[in-house]
């Protein structure tokens, strides 16, 4: 922007006088120096310089602006949303239409050329205009440059920023020192490139390739005579003639000015100008997204994965050394941000969670999908809107909220899973040496070792029931005990294993422990959590949809990574997108595991030992592609789940109420939540060639011989989440007790 040399406020007697008699002196320099030769003149002003370029402050040398961000999904095209304290995007001067040069040099200084980076000549006229009452600049593009610079500098104080804007003769001369210096070691395409880059256009644009978009919705590349010479015209007050928040008329007005100075430059002819004059102003003012709660139009899903994006940014070191510098190297850095985020995995997930529950829905379900063997996170929706407006009636989380329901963090500690923990049962048996084949004859209600009072106990016992006895009850191997969710096999299995090496197992797959009463069973007394199996802690889609990819991967768990790649506004790529994966587990085991969860999706084992699963409808949904899965139930049906994985990807869903834990989600939508997640698994692998799970090893499938079994009733797929009665428990409790003598 230019600085005005302008009147100071009424003066005495005395003063004016002086002013007047130095107005006079002034004018004699104005006429000595305008008769100096040229080459006298430039000397003259090379005397004002710094002694060298190196002594240039560093913020000149190597001026770092604020720019935005951008943030991408994985086609590296479709952008997300930007973050910024200053709307800005830096533009290369081959990328910035010829007119919006020309535009700038002859709006703001026409002997830009022909100068040393100060223009005494102008200066001068300036000074003598000023001081008799008008009000004409005198700083050259460089020096306005140099005033920018200074006062944006993110390495200065408020106090030197401010200091670079103050109109004293002292600033002024400084000023030249400092544009002088800089014309001796960068070309002029370099000056005004810096500058057009810098420059305030007014509506919150700063630089031209913020200012082309927020007024007419094109890069600067693509820009007309006629808008270059308006954007060129509101440099000088960019707020007043701004067509967008301040005076049209004056906006054109002060067009036709550049018009007719681009013709006295020689830039363009007068026909150009007055066509140019004759457009009609056309504006398509185009607000840049700034933020999670400003993601693209139409997207508010989108701003789920967003915020998960900026917490993990938060907490890169490689970004800042604290979480307010790395939150300015969002905001100020420029990077460019190509996420993990699969569009179209996400509308199927979003499609689904919507078709399940209304986004007005009380009850939500959030789905998370993960790339097993890199952690990158495909997709995360749920059946909300990510916005920070007011919900209706005071409700917390629906339609709108910005908590994390489907990454968890801060309240959000997440949901009861039910039995798909029972994977981490299976895994610690595995790894501990017992195979696929291990077999026992499970009760209705198994009697523990654990004190327990009321419903679910037995003499003073916790005594866990199979949901659907008349269809899980009896001799029961890792396959079918999987495939039919056997409550009383796995408890018993997790006994032989040991509590505290499957609560260990979570955790080494991913499992957060949020809640502070699940963080002190699982640190301080794991070996007596014998209801773990079972999914009473809290978890949520993500934890548990990388928990499972981990498996899928045979073994190798890689951190939830939301980026493709990150490169900072120099072009360098910053180190942080590569996968962070680590072997967890035995491939062999994971191969195992794989194998049993193949039971409940309806699929077959290695040797055909799966006889029934709870979620068959996937096998149908997914045309017989390799997949394998898990559901899950809570206590009463406060919630239902479903993870599915195929080698490519892992999907979670969790049908639950974000804000009462105690609300029950009921049984019918088991069925819904398992399709939901079927179908975001089947657009994530359409196209992608089908691959098949490896088998296990013999060691670790073992025998699956089994003994002779009672009559099979009719098989169907149950209801996960039926109970048996009462008179039920009593007698398959007597008859499991008789047969243990």
């Amino acid at each position: 922007m230019a600085i005005l040399v302008t009147m100071a406020p009424p003066r005495p007697p005395l003063s004016r006088l002086f002013t007047v008699l130095l107005a006079g002196v002034l004018a004699g320099l104005v006429l000595a120096v305008a008769a100096l030769p040229g080459n006298l003149l430039l000397g003259f002003a090379a005397k004002t310089a710094v002694g060298s370029y190196a002594a240039l402050p560093e913020a000149l040398r190597t001026p770092v602006t604020p720019q935005r961000s951008y943030l991408y999904a994985n086609d590296g095209k479709t952008l997300i949303t930007t973050f910024y304290d200053v709307n800005r995007t830096d533009v290369p001067l081959d990328e910035i239409a010829p007119v919006m040069r020309q535009a700038i040099v002859a709006a703001e200084d026409r002997r830009f050329y022909d100068h040393g980076g100060a223009d005494l000549r102008g200066l001068l006229r300036a000074v003598v205009s000023n001081a008799s009452g008008g009000q004409q600049g005198g700083s050259t593009l460089t020096m306005q440059y140099v005033r920018n610079v200074l006062k944006t500098d993110p390495g200065s104080t408020a106090e030197e920023r401010a200091a670079a804007t103050e109109q004293t003769v002292g600033r002024k001369i400084q000023e030249i020192r400092y544009a002088t210096a800089l014309e001796q070691s960068l070309s002029k395409d370099e000056i005004l490139n810096g500058y057009l880059n810098i420059a305030y256009f007014g509506s919150g644009a700063y630089g031209i390739g913020a200012a082309s978009q927020r007024y007419f919705a094109r890069s600067p590349a693509e820009l007309t005579l006629g808008e270059a010479a308006l954007l060129a015209g509101l440099v000088q007050s960019p707020e007043a003639y701004s067509p967008i928040d301040g005076d049209v008329d004056a906006a054109l007005e002060r067009r036709g000015y550049v018009l007719d100075s681009m013709v006295e430059t020689g830039a363009i002819s007068a026909e150009e100008a007055a066509r140019a004059r004759a457009e009609k102003l056309t504006l398509r003012p185009t607000a840049q997204p700034n933020g999670c709660t400003a993601v693209a139009q139409g997207h508010d899903d989108w701003g789920f994965f967003c915020d998960y994006l900026r917490q993990w940014w938060l907490a890169q070191p490689e970004f800042g050394a604290s979480v307010d510098e790395r939150e300015q190297a969002l905001r100020r850095g420029g990077y460019t941000v190509v996420t993990s985020l699969d569009p179209q995995i996400q509308a199927t997930a979003q499609k689904q969670a919507t078709s399940v529950y209304s986004y007005g829905n009380k009850r939500a379900l959030p789905i998370a999908a993960v790339e097993p063997g890199t952690g990158r996170v495909l997709a995360m929706a749920v059946n909300r809107h990510y916005s920070l407006d007011a919900n209706p009636d005071g409700q917390a989380n629906h339609p709108n909220t910005v908590n994390p329901l489907i990454s968890g963090g801060g309240s959000v500690a997440g949901y009861q899973a039910g039995s798909t923990f029972k994977l981490f049962t299976m895994l610690a048996a595995l790894e501990a040496g017992k195979p696929l084949s291990t077999g026992f004859d499970a009760p209705s209600r198994l009697p523990t070792r654990y004190a327990a009072e009321g419903e679910g106990s037995c003499d003073g016992r916790w005594c866990p029931a199979n949901a659907n006895p008349e269809w899980m009850d009896g001799y029961r191997m890792m396959w079918d005990g999987f495939g039919r969710s056997v409550n009383t096999y796995f408890v018993w299995l997790a006994e032989q294993v040991g509590q505290e090496k499957v609560v260990e197992m979570a955790k080494r797959l991913g499992i957060a422990f949020r809640a502070d009463a699940d963080a002190t069973f699982a640190e301080n007394d794991a070996a007596n959590w014998g209801s773990f199996t079972l999914g009473v802690t809290a978890t949520t889609p993500l934890d548990l949809a990388n928990a499972y990819a981990t498996v899928a991967a045979e073994g190798t768990y890689c951190a939830p990574l939301p980026v493709v790649s990150v490169t900072a506004a120099d072009g360098q790529r910053v180190p942080v997108g590569d996968p962070s994966c680590r072997r967890v587990l035995d491939a062999d085991v994971a191969r195992a595991a794989t194998d049993a969860a193949r039971c409940p999706v309806g699929q077959q084992s290695t040797l055909a030992q799966c006889n029934g699963g709870t979620a068959t409808s996937v096998n149908r949904i997914l045309d017989g592609r390799p997949v394998a899965g898990k559901t899950g139930s809570s206590e009463k049906n406060a919630t239902e789940t479903f993870v599915g994985f195929t080698p490519q990807v892992a999907v979670a869903g969790i049908a639950a109420n974000p804000d009462d834990p105690t609300d029950s989600v009921g049984a019918a939508v088991q069925a819904k939540v398992i399709d939901a997640v079927a179908r975001v698994i089947g657009t994530a692998v359409d196209g992608e060639p089908e691959k098949a799970f490896a088998a296990p090893s013999r060691e670790l499938v073992g025998d699956p011989r089994r003994p002779v079994e009672r009559p099979q009733v009719e098989q169907r797929r149950p209801s996960e989440e039926r109970r048996p009665s009462a008179e039920q428990r009593s007698s398959d409790l007597r008859r499991w007790l008789d047969r243990r003598g």
